[in-house]
């Protein structure tokens, strides 16, 4: 049996955003795990993907799960080696419409923070070793526009009124860890940077937003697919470079 060229592994992979990455990564050639909480949901994800003929293997992980997180990256360990691509795409969006930012239960910030930003740190802690042990390893964290303090401090800026406080501290949180890593693997052969997908059509905005999926998976997979001159500690959409 050949050994594909690169190994991807994405996080909430049974719809939306994740799903597309995984579809457009396997169509790059790239093998690709995806990964999801419930297993039934995602075997069932990667059968569609296979029957299309791609390289598409499910994974069962709960990045809020400790012992899921393990079990995963020691399935992975086992059955490949090594991890090329991580793009760490699982989230949840908990903050109650129409509340100030004082006015949102400590539960929303503790659900956001556990599944948004602890799963992120977890998941990327647990498969680090395998992201060393391929020849150029990426990590791709999946932000939001929203994660920008810059931004959000201009009264001019399109995200100034847009208060999701939970989950905008959260992205920005994420940015920040995506520049502690990315300080630490500068002298390694692996590149972190956040993403910002744009405002994409999907179940968690209703439905609402300007992009289709696909064009919001682009800037994850052109970054998880960056050649040597991949930049590192970077936010990005598409190809501009954004303000924290």
């Amino acid at each position: 049996m050949s050994t594909p060229s690169r190994i991807a592994l994405v996080t909430g992979a049974t719809r939306g955003i994740g799903l597309e990455t995984v579809r457009q990564l396997a169509q790059a050639g790239v093998h690709t795990l995806l990964a999801g909480r419930n297993p039934t949901r995602t075997a069932a994800a990667a059968a569609v993907l296979q029957v299309e003929g791609l390289p598409v293997e499910p994974l069962q992980l709960d990045v809020t799960d400790a012992a899921s997180i393990a079990a995963a990256a020691a399935a992975v360990r086992e059955r490949h080696g090594r991890l090329d691509i991580l793009v760490n795409n699982a989230g949840i969006l908990r903050d109650a419409p129409g509340l100030r930012p004082s006015e949102q239960a400590a539960a929303t910030w503790r659900a956001t923070f556990e599944t948004n930003l602890f799963g992120v740190v977890e998941v990327t802690r647990a498969f680090l070793p395998l992201l060393h042990a391929a020849p150029a390893g990426r990590i791709v964290n999946v932000s939001s526009i929203l994660g920008s303090l810059a931004l959000h401090s201009d009264p001019d800026s399109p995200v100034y009124d847009l208060k999701l406080p939970a989950y905008n501290v959260f992205k920005a949180a994420l940015n920040a860890w995506t520049v502690q890593l990315a300080w630490e693997l500068r002298d390694s052969r692996i590149r972190v940077n956040a993403v910002h997908p744009g405002y994409v059509r999907t179940d968690m905005n209703a439905g609402e937003g300007e992009l289709d999926v696909a064009e919001g998976a682009r800037t994850s997979v052109r970054l998880a697919l960056a050649g040597e001159d991949a930049p590192n500690g970077g936010f990005f959409h598409v190809e501009r470079r954004l303000p924290w």
